[in-house]
């Protein structure tokens, strides 16, 4: 499958508070990234954030030295859009995680809510990890989320992968350590319920 072509069909056909990630505010990873205790002038990256607003609120909050990656050009051209004039102060990549060039050690927090658990094989999960293991600078912060080991099982039409928090420590344990992690029962624009599991790691 196109991963690229398939995720450019659900920006261009769903509206931003359609898909079923979609959430006003994250106010769980705010919370994670905020417990970070970095700089304002500390390199974030979100990886898939598309059409997130964690950027919005990010930037509202000070933080100025933004990256947002997501495979889909047309999710982070609407994100765009959306920003105005402050998205040209915003580092914007359209590329996939695991094969995207980016410089060794540039980010202090490597942000993902919603795109580990897409990578079902592991061939492709050991690349991501070993991904965010080049790019983030030591002792760097890495916030996951993913469904939950009571999720659902696909999403957007795709099979996923569901964790606990140990088997995700597991999945990062060579090159992060666990420092916290928490719970969250996210409500879907249809109302359905979706657990999801939030974890903040530290680089080894």
């Amino acid at each position: 499958m196109d991963l690229k072509a398939y995720w450019e069909t659900v920006h261009e056909t769903k509206a931003q508070d359609a898909v079923s990630w979609y959430r006003a505010h994250l106010e769980m990873s705010l919370a994670l990234i905020e417990r970070a205790d970095v700089e304002p002038s500390a390199s974030i990256i979100d990886v898939g954030g598309g059409q997130s607003t964690l950027v919005d609120d990010l930037f509202a909050r000070g933080h100025k030295n933004l990256t947002v990656l997501d495979i889909s050009a047309t999710a982070l051209e609407a994100a765009k859009k959306r920003l105005g004039e402050n998205a040209a102060s915003i580092h914007w990549i359209a590329a996939d995680v695991t094969q995207a060039k980016l410089p060794e050690h540039a980010y202090d927090i490597w942000h993902d809510r919603a795109v580990f658990h897409f990578l079902t094989s592991e061939t492709h999960r050991s690349a991501y990890v070993r991904q965010a293991a080049r790019l983030l600078k030591s002792g760097g912060h890495l916030i996951l989320a993913t469904f939950a080991a009571r999720g659902p099982a696909r999403c957007s039409g795709l099979q996923v992968v569901r964790y606990t928090t140990e088997s995700l420590a597991r999945e990062l344990s060579e090159h992060f350590r666990l420092i916290e992690s928490a719970d969250e029962l996210h409500r879907t624009p249809n109302g359905r319920v979706q657990p999801f599991v939030y974890a903040r790691f530290r680089a080894i």
